[in-house]
């Protein structure tokens, strides 16, 4: 028999004619003769290629919270920097709009675990559908926050953009207008005021932007994941890949979990009305 036609039935002692390969052109196995296509030429069997790839995923989340960890320290360094402007400047936000977000990314959380669930069952059709509702509620999310940004933006709180240098909600009255002293010591303490809404401004679209941004690389692997899943990929052997973009995406959702009660929930006393 040729090389390019050499083909053994693996299972035929036992009644389960498993097809393998040497080297040549096979049919429905790897080139190895290690299992399922899906198995890569470089590990030995779809268990280790799980492992490796898990192992792979914790790696990068660590980096990753490495990298917003250092973020949240220096936000804790400016906040404990400026309590004032950052308490003032958290009542600028409006506190029920990202509760929604994250009772939104709360709901994905929940579709992603059902996706994985269908995924290990070999629904392929059940993973398309929560995968569905998993980018829905991104787009959700995206939508509100734009609306935020847009709320921001017309309270001329972008910095670098139109950031207002005597907006009210940073000014001091002097005591005495005709006391110079007076005059004085307030302008100091608005200035160290809007100084400090500035930085917190900047860590705000700065944060959010970076965590969008995270949100947005997810949608683009569930799409993928829903691609294969339409070409019923994944079964009760093979669900990797739809675990591991879960696993990412959970993390996204605490990364949110820690951002909103820094930027929305410092202090709510004050917010005279609902919006």
């Amino acid at each position: 028999m040729s090389e390019s036609a050499s083909i053994t039935p693996a299972g035929a002692l036992t009644g389960h004619e498993t097809f393998v390969t040497t080297p040549g052109h096979g049919t429905g196995a790897d080139t190895h003769g290690h299992g399922p296509t899906h198995v890569q030429h470089q590990f030995d069997d779809a268990a280790q290629q799980k492992d490796a790839v898990t192992l792979g995923m914790c790696a990068f989340l660590a980096t990753e919270i490495m990298f917003f960890g250092g973020a949240f320290l220096l936000y804790s360094i400016y906040r404990n920097t400026y309590p004032e402007a950052f308490r003032l400047a958290s009542r600028k936000e409006i506190w029920w709009v990202g509760g929604f977000n994250t009772l939104v990314l709360l709901v994905s959380s929940l579709t992603v675990v059902l996706a994985v669930y269908k995924a290990h069952h070999g629904d392929n059709r059940g993973v398309v559908r929560y995968v569905f509702y998993t980018i829905l509620c991104a787009f959700t999310f995206f939508g509100v926050k734009v609306y935020e940004y847009h709320h921001l933006y017309e309270e001329h709180l972008i910095p670098s953009v139109n950031f207002d240098m005597h907006h009210e909600q940073f000014s001091v009255l002097p005591t005495d207008p005709k006391d110079p002293a007076s005059v004085d010591a307030a302008e100091a303490t608005s200035e160290q005021l809007r100084h400090g809404a500035r930085i917190f401004f900047s860590f705000y679209f700065v944060a959010t932007g970076l965590h969008a941004l995270h949100m947005v690389i997810g949608v683009g692997v569930f799409i993928w994941v829903m691609v294969k899943a339409k070409q019923n990929t994944f079964s009760p052997d093979y669900y990797n890949p739809v675990e591991i973009t879960g696993l990412y995406w959970h993390f996204v959702d605490i990364v949110w979990i820690f951002l909103y009660p820094m930027l929305y929930l410092i202090d709510l006393s004050g917010r005279e009305h609902f919006f």
